[in-house]
């Protein structure tokens, strides 16, 4: 029900949805609370009794948070940033007991080496160097107790329940723990050579998953320290050992998300139970996918990140994630779910990202991740999409479009609504304009949300013919003219109707005023709907979802020949057109000319025509005023472009800095059309600056 309230965005497929993850929510807490007081429940070296179901009752908060975000119901969006904290809450008092556990072991090894070797080499240790748990899948007294016996330090760790919060009755729910700060603790480095047991913990624990091999867990990355995640560096999971392809591969199309790892430690793994495995994969999941969450929140927003009280960290939770998909379980399938959404379709939307390093888009391991998922669910239209998607961000859309198409319809009428919305944007990123309008009508069938912007989308497809058939084809010309302004005319009865967090949709809130605006050009000027269309609204709608960086130079090509043909011969009405409306030529044009590498062309247009402008002038009734400020953006991605094009920008700071410059002028900016994608762009762009020491 999550999974399909989330494709759907469907106001009933939503509420069935929260109320199964509130029974669930329920239910976890009531087992959490049984667990802590059965003794004859499994008792974990790591984990408090219970531990399982307080993971249980986090993701069903999570996941209704999630739910509760896409309800059109502002107060239903503020009491899903609080399920998002008492999620947070309760995965960081997880992740304390690991923390905990490991600080009370290595304080065991430093004050005795020699019961460290002893315990290295004990009958408990396994041939792949784990210390097993003698916990049976049931979790009798007596596994528990040889367990407990042969690792002390977790006695005192059993000590402390877990915190969780009642989903019914708070007052039921074990009081918390006031002192938050007690999470920032880390271990002292120091050298301690000759010594065969590391007397510090250094970052991995590898878990068994039950096959015979084992996961590492970086217990470093899964500590959360609320003020680091502000934005100070972070270690990156480009360079984390156990998500890295290999340097040499003998076949590399053998690889799976298991081989990512890197080797074994000589503090290995604690314990190879299911529970364990399933706590291990569920925090990572969660912890993973709710700090890439808010790490997606635009500066437009960031003040409801006061209700959450901390913030996103991206790399951190890329880092958790891509550990999560080593379980062969639900919470694998997920992460992969999550990370090869974001990987192939957030950043294909972003700019200020290095095209190589520490931060690219990680192309081997992506095919790698897919190449594993294909093979444990082999009929999962999910993963066919997503290969849909890494073709689309190599550039192949024609095979993009082609691979969904062949693959048949999904069960999941969620699911194929999705697939139809990417072969829509692909056809319209190729040009396909007669497929772009019969990909979007069919999206109309298949869900309820955003009919205005489809059918707005369809109308900007016909226009398009209609232009090129203008001067070759009149009759073609009348017909597509005729279907446009059809088009156009369902466009104002069909906006408004959805809402975000209690407000219009932004691009419901676009579209009304570009059909106001030029229905108002029509009356002033005399003449059709369609001649009083401005520069091209497909290539517009292209730059919000920054197509562009899925096209190849010959769809670039097609993007400059239509947007020259508001200047050709053709139209009779440019002589008329006001200042906002030649500034999204320039804009549009700066855009494709960067993504053709022609950077300096690019700014040339930006300073000439659109930076010396006072910015007054493009605010006003029905007027376009996001040219300006993505003027800038614009400016700043082509600094970026530059320093980036040796692939060391930290080498050029000069230009980083004026890059910064540029973004921070946009961030100060008063609110414009579709402000939020472009701030979704900007915290992006700042998060790769911080990355190469610019301070943002």
């Amino acid at each position: 029900m999550f999974m399909r309230a989330t494709l759907g965005f469907e106001q009933e497929t939503m509420r069935e949805a929260a109320n199964i993850l509130y029974q669930a929510e329920n239910a976890a807490y009531e087992s959490q609370r049984r667990a802590v007081k059965d003794p004859n429940s499994y008792r974990s070296p790591i984990y408090p009794p219970g531990t399982e179901y307080a993971v249980c009752q986090a993701e069903a908060q999570l996941m209704s948070a999630v739910v509760g975000l896409l309800n059109e119901s502002l107060t239903e969006a503020i009491k899903s940033f609080y399920k998002l904290r008492k999620a947070y809450l309760a995965l960081e008092t997880v992740m304390e007991n690991e923390k905990n556990f490991l600080k009370e072991r290595s304080t065991s090894s430093v004050n005795s080496t020699s019961s460290a070797s002893s315990f290295k080499k004990g009958p408990l240790r396994s041939r792949t160097g784990s210390v097993r748990s003698n916990a049976g899948a049931g979790g009798s007294n007596t596994s528990a107790g040889a367990s407990t016996a042969s690792l002390k330090p977790t006695q005192e760790t059993a000590k402390s329940p877990l915190t969780t919060d009642a989903p019914l009755d708070p007052k039921r729910a074990p009081k918390k723990d006031d002192d938050d700060d007690d999470f920032d603790f880390v271990d002292a480095e120091e050298e301690r050579k000759g010594v065969e047991t590391p007397g510090e913990y250094m970052g991995h624990l590898n878990v068994s998953v039950g096959d015979g091999t084992s996961i590492a867990v970086d217990n470093a990355e899964k500590k959360l320290d609320i003020e680091s995640s502000s934005g100070a560096a972070l270690p990156s999971y480009e360079n984390n050992p156990s998500t890295t392809v290999p340097d040499v591969v003998d076949d590399f199309e053998k690889l799976t998300v298991d081989d990512l790892e890197g080797p074994d430690t000589d503090i290995s793994t604690i314990s190879d139970h299911p529970v364990d495995a399933f706590i291990l994969a569920g925090s990572n999941f969660c912890f993973g996918m709710l700090l890439l969450l808010l790490s997606f929140i635009p500066p437009s927003f960031a003040t409801l990140l006061k209700i959450v009280g901390f913030k996103g960290d991206r790399e951190r939770g890329m880092q958790m994630l891509w550990q999560a998909t080593k379980f062969h379980d639900i919470h694998g399938a997920m992460a992969g779910v999550v990370l090869m959404g974001y990987l192939n379709g957030f950043t294909s939307i972003c700019d200020i990202i290095p095209s190589t390093g520490e931060g690219s888009y990680p192309k081997e391991r992506c095919q790698i991740l897919l190449r594993t998922m294909r093979e444990r669910y082999p009929k999962s239209h999910l993963w066919l999409l997503e290969e849909s998607r890494m073709l689309a961000a190599e550039r192949e859309l024609e095979q993009a479009v082609k691979f969904v198409a062949d693959a048949g319809k999904s069960p999941l009428r969620q699911l194929e609504a999705l697939s139809w919305f990417e072969r829509s944007l692909n056809s319209m990123y190729m040009h396909d304009y007669a497929a772009t309008a019969h990909a979007f009508q069919t999206c109309i069938e298949l869900n309820n949300w955003s009919h205005g912007l489809y059918l707005y989308i369809c109308g900007a497809s016909h226009v398009e013919l209609y232009r090129r058939n203008k001067t070759t084809d009149p009759e073609a010309a009348k017909k597509h003219a005729a279907e446009a302004t059809e088009f156009f005319q369902k466009v104002l009865p069909n906006v408004g109707k959805k809402r975000f967090m209690g407000r219009q949709l932004p691009f419901d809130i676009f579209i009304n005023r570009k059909i106001q605006k030029w229905e108002a050009r029509s009356n002033e000027w005399k003449c059709d709907l369609i001649e009083a269309v401005g520069v091209s609204p497909l290539e517009e709608m292209i730059y919000f979802w920054n197509g562009a960086k899925r096209m190849r130079v010959d769809h670039l090509e097609t993007s400059l020949e239509n947007l020259a043909w508001s200047e050709s011969a053709a139209n009779p009405h440019w002589a008329k057109e006001s200042l906002d409306e030649t500034a999204i030529l320039h804009v549009l044009r700066a855009s494709v000319l960067r993504n053709m590498n022609r950077t300096a062309e690019a700014k040339a247009i930006l300073e000439k025509e659109i930076l010396p402008v006072d910015k007054l002038l493009f605010k006003g009734n029905l007027k376009d005023n996001w040219t300006a400020p993505c003027a800038r953006y614009e400016m700043a991605a082509n600094l970026w472009r530059e320093a980036d094009a040796n692939s060391r920008p930290a080498e050029d700071i000069k230009t980083l800095n004026k890059c910064k410059d540029w973004l921070q002028e946009v961030t100060q900016w008063d609110g414009f059309d579709l402000d939020a994608r472009i701030g979704m762009k900007i915290t992006t762009g700042k998060d790769t600056l911080r990355k190469f020491g610019v301070q943002c």
